[in-house]
């Protein structure tokens, strides 16, 4: 098959989340399984510093942006065995950053008719057409509404990927002829409003072929009113064409056996003493107490309260009477930041707070603490807690969403489980979860190490989650 993703973002050209990891490795699998594949991203100026000198021009023509013609010029990068097309468009895409512009629904209705100008001029007309989040969820609404008329185009399948539900693209209608060039008919017919605004995610629900989500629990939990956003009746009347596939992570980035950001090599095989080594390493480099009975925790997050982290703060003064350390890395809303700041300064030999985001660190993270702590409000996926996992880090989690498909309970009966989870979202479950942990950590040693272990060796590589996708897409092109 002819497979062609669009994005806003992904790895290693220009990453923001978990959007950004799925596209970088995701399309990777596929192709090592066969397929043609290629990849469809905004020319960013971050790309432009580090790869513009690696890049071909292929071509270049002007998309009408309603009244306006607007430049799109098409770079490309073979990488591997995945073709990467950028657009370029240095008003649009030079600006510093990725998203967060006031101008961001033009710069994204700009790159979306572009992508689909772009398949002709490029030669690359595909089977299956993947778009991801709202960014792109209009394409196949304009496949179908603006670019019909193309008869190389007649055959292209669309799946739409949701990665967060709570980003959906709402417009005033007047976008529809002022940047897309077309009439207001889908909207005036309620096809594409949602409280009487164009919402390019309800666009995309209606009209691709397949919808997927990041983990199937999220699936479920988008067509409930608790998740759902507002979407969940429009979710629930395309019911039949959406499912859940887990993401995966790139297990040969995230190894601690080849990592070259963590001090001691170490795997589920071999050198378990590396992880001991690692965790004296992580707390010097934190200024914390150099103990090795003392349970180590690590969180790795936006600080949000999507993230759970309202949870965190008010139980944190109850958790830290607890003989444990903790080692917090993130930014996000600034109540979060001053809040772990004001606890590694009130308890300078329990917390360690670093308000930024260093790759080097976080890898450090997962590779010296015992236990992670995940407890997210809602989760469409989550990569942090299989990451930890892999690095033998235990993780702390909300049951919701990918959490729940990704981390096993432990049960102490049939000595099962990768982790410890609660099931309702208040502040007295985490803290008895986490003290659950300690009890096991604390006086069932050799059970904590059989969890570790059981961690370490789950399977979350992309294999079985390109498998899912591979049969999707080889059903939609029956």
């Amino acid at each position: 098959m002819k497979v062609l993703y669009a994005a806003a973002e992904g790895s290693p050209f220009a990453k923001v989340g978990g959007l950004g990891d799925v596209i970088g490795a995701l399309p990777k699998s596929l192709a090592a399984r066969g397929h043609e594949v290629a990849v469809v991203l905004p020319y960013y100026d971050q790309i432009a510093m580090r790869y513009g000198h690696e890049m071909t021009d292929v071509t270049h023509w002007t998309v009408r942006v309603g009244w306006r013609q607007e430049y799109a010029g098409v770079k490309k990068l073979s990488m591997g065995p995945v073709t990467f097309y950028f657009i370029d468009n240095e008003h649009y895409f030079f600006r510093g950053h990725v998203y967060g512009d006031w101008d961001d629904g033009e710069r994204f209705a700009f790159f979306q008719q572009a992508v689909l100008e772009m398949m002709e001029r490029v030669d690359f007309i595909p089977d299956v057409l993947h778009v991801n989040d709202y960014h792109t969820a209009m394409i196949p609404f304009l496949l179908k509404e603006k670019y019909r008329w193309i008869h190389a185009y007649e055959h292209i399948r669309t799946v739409l990927t949701i990665h967060n539900l709570q980003f959906q693209g709402q417009y005033d209608a007047g976008m529809l002829p002022e940047l897309f060039g077309m009439g207001t008919e889908r909207f005036d017919d309620g096809t594409v409003r949602w409280n009487n605004a164009l919402n390019w995610l309800k666009a995309g629900i209606l009209y691709a072929d397949r919808i997927t989500t990041v983990s199937p629990t999220y699936a479920r939990e988008i067509m409930t009113p608790d998740f759902g956003c507002g979407l969940d009746q429009v979710l629930r009347m395309e019911e039949g064409k959406l499912s859940g596939i887990t993401n995966g992570i790139d297990t040969e980035l995230f190894d601690p056996a080849t990592d070259i950001h963590i001090p001691y090599a170490f795997s589920v095989e071999q050198n378990r003493d590396g992880k001991e080594k690692n965790k004296k390493a992580l707390q010097e480099r934190c200024g914390l107490p150099v103990r090795e009975d003392v349970p180590l925790f690590g969180i790795v997050s936006r600080l949000t309260d999507q993230k759970g982290f309202g949870l965190v703060v008010s139980e944190l003064s109850s958790l830290l009477q607890q003989d444990i350390q903790l080692v917090v890395l993130g930014t996000g809303d600034s109540r979060y930041e001053e809040a772990f700041r004001w606890f590694a300064d009130q308890y300078p030999d329990k917390v360690s707070a670093h308000i930024t985001f260093n790759l080097e660190l976080a890898q450090q993270i997962y590779a010296g603490t015992d236990g992670f702590l995940m407890p997210s409000a809602f989760e469409p996926c989550g990569l942090s807690q299989m990451m930890a996992m892999r690095y033998g880090s235990v993780p702390v989690v909300h049951e919701v969403g990918g959490l729940r498909d990704t981390v096993e309970p432990y049960n102490e009966f049939a000595q099962t489980g990768t982790g410890f989870g609660f099931g309702e979202f208040r502040g007295y479950w985490l803290t008895q979860t986490v003290l659950k942990f300690l009890e096991v950590y604390r006086d069932h040693p050799d059970e904590f190490e059989a969890l570790q272990t059981r961690a370490m060796s789950a399977d979350f590589s992309w294999d079985s989650a390109c498998e899912r996708y591979e049969q999707l897409y080889a059903q939609m092109s029956m």
